[in-house]
């Protein structure tokens, strides 16, 4: 298996692994505004043997400025449970030398950097208490920002 960058040949994989994985279109609908708006900063996809088998996603906030959101995550089904979104994670994360915050389950993201508790004070549309927060370069202990996600997450 390879992690790679996103090209547009990949888009009707990618949307067929993202259905698969959540179950429902939303998020391969989402994916697909994501990129047309201009709001991706990063898009990876794990591939194995010429298939996709998973993808993530970086799109830029509106505010603050230059901070991401890391979604979605996506793993074929038949692929879950063997490291394949946890690389992608820490792979998006590590190249995105920007503030990122995800909006998930702490104990999976935890494992990759993203701190709930110091984003106790991010004001924001989606639950706090789900809400991580992935920023070693901002000084700030527990950040006081109002959290603006591209338009697409919230139609």
């Amino acid at each position: 298996m390879i992690i790679r960058g996103f090209v547009e040949k990949d888009t009707a994989q990618v949307a067929q692994v993202v259905k698969r994985a959540f179950g429902q279109p939303d998020e391969a609908d989402l994916c697909v505004a994501l990129r047309a708006g201009g709001h991706m900063a990063l898009e990876l996809v794990a591939e194995d043997r010429g298939r996709i088998v998973g993808h993530v996603a970086l799109s830029r906030m509106q505010a603050p400025a230059g901070w991401l959101a890391l979604a979605p995550v996506s793993v074929d089904p038949k692929r879950q449970k063997k490291g394949i979104g946890a690389a992608l994670c820490q792979m998006a994360v590590d190249y995105a030398n920007a503030p990122v915050v995800v909006l998930g389950n702490p104990d999976y993201y935890a494992r990759f950097g993203f701190d709930y508790g110091r984003a106790g004070n991010l004001k924001s549309p989606f639950p706090v208490e789900y809400t991580g927060l992935f920023a070693p370069k901002i000084e700030a202990d527990k950040p006081e920002e109002a959290l603006v996600y591209a338009p697409p997450f919230m139609g």
